[in-house]
């Protein structure tokens, strides 16, 4: 059996570390403060997994024996790539657009092994059915601030649950990490995943 790593996550999300804390997997965080604005493409999966292995590669040499995950989520509504929301005005015209509406939320997964010095990268797909939502419902949630830190302007684990109608694919890749693709990823790299349960 391999020896099991340290597992790092390159993110400050604290959606991301709440989930894999839930799983049983306690993360040491690393930021990367990678300037996502060095990113440009057109096609959501590329752009998450480019976003998510940049990540994942600023924060990895700073690491000698981890397995450093980074991960990356946008928003795709008629074919256009949302992130998160600029300002209050952006969040509640955005809203306008999604509502009653169908977006695929991608995220992006990137694993970086420094012990065997091999990388993964994958992306998951979640599509999201908005709910048909009031004016006034999209301005007193805008005006929780809790769109503002989210790709796609909505957290499905808080308030913005109320406004999603349902899911079709992982729940957990709606908060910013698929629980299920992780496991399949590092049984790619040759690891239980109930050997980092703490």
């Amino acid at each position: 059996m391999k020896r099991v790593p340290a597992f790092v996550l390159a993110s400050a999300s604290p959606a991301r570390r709440q989930l894999l804390q839930s799983a049983g997997i306690e993360p040491m965080i690393q930021p990367s403060h990678f300037d996502e604005s060095q990113v440009q493409a057109t096609n959501p999966a590329e752009f998450v997994q480019i976003l998510a292995q940049r990540k994942a590669e600023v924060v990895a040499p700073k690491f000698k024996d981890a397995l450093v995950m980074g991960c990356d989520s946008v928003l795709a509504l008629n074919c256009e790539i949302h992130g998160k929301p600029t300002d209050a005005a952006e969040a509640i015209a955005r809203w306008q657009q999604m509502r009653g509406r169908v977006g695929e939320l991608y995220t992006g997964h990137a694993l970086i092994d420094q012990i065997q010095q091999k990388t993964l990268v994958r992306c998951q797909v979640t599509r999201v059915f908005f709910a048909q939502v009031s004016d006034r419902q999209i301005e007193s949630y805008v005006a929780t601030g809790e769109p503002m830190n989210c790709a796609g302007c909505f957290a499905i684990d808080g308030r913005g649950g109320l406004f999603v109608e349902k899911l079709e694919g992982c729940h957990s890749n709606v908060i910013g990490l698929s629980l299920p693709l992780l496991r399949q990823m590092l049984g790619e790299l040759g690891y239980d995943v109930v050997d980092f349960w703490q």
